[in-house]
């Protein structure tokens, strides 16, 4: 008689992002609203959008402590050009292989990408096993978009951070809910001056 397989161990569905606040993300439904409901997808809810920075993908729970604190290493080292980090959106675009509709910013990434970056190398060098395709500051705010007309957003949104999130995603009959789990304060007083943290 063989042995039962062994439990599977917990793990969650993390990734770091820019967590914006409501009124931001008001702002971008507002913008985009009229090219989400032409596109004939279906609306990512506006609680739910964000600007990932690095998806990290099943994280075994017994590992989030020690994600958590490469995430301060990261938070305490970066300090983003110019202060508050900013992303600027103001194109739509339709990608076609995963059917969505995002919002991009058209300048560089900046201190998005940066930031982006250096999770991602940290991640990896932690042993976890972050996306490592290259960081392009887009929104998400419509999947399941088979095609798309010429699109545009009613005016430019800016989003302004002075944090960044761990954020857990979990599936439920009408899609992804989103937690964070922890954020992680960029631009402090003190850092910003060059004085020594407490």
């Amino acid at each position: 008689m063989s042995a039962a397989p062994p439990p599977r161990e917990p793990t969650r569905r993390l990734f770091f992002a820019l967590w914006p606040k409501e009124e931001q993300r008001r702002a971008l439904f507002e913008a985009t609203h009229q090219a989400v409901s032409a596109c004939g997808g279906r609306a990512v809810p506006v609680q739910n959008l964000h600007a990932t920075l690095a998806f990290l993908g099943s994280v075994a729970e017994r590992r989030i402590g020690e994600l958590q604190e490469t995430a301060r290493r990261v938070a305490l080292a970066f300090v983003p050009e110019p202060r508050p980090l900013s992303v600027h959106f103001n194109e739509l675009a339709h990608w076609l292989r995963p059917q969505i509709l995002v919002a991009l910013s058209g300048a560089e990434a900046g201190a998005a990408g940066c930031l982006a970056a250096v999770l991602r190398s940290e991640a990896q060098a932690a042993g976890f096993s972050p996306d490592l395709k290259p960081f392009h500051a887009h929104v998400t705010l419509a999947r399941k978009v088979a095609r798309a007309p010429a699109l545009s957003m009613a005016s430019a949104v800016t989003w302004t951070f002075d944090a960044f999130a761990l954020v857990q995603s979990s599936g439920n009959a009408e899609g992804a809910a989103y937690s964070v789990v922890q954020s992680y304060l960029l631009v402090k007083h003190e850092k910003a001056h060059g004085q020594p943290q407490n």
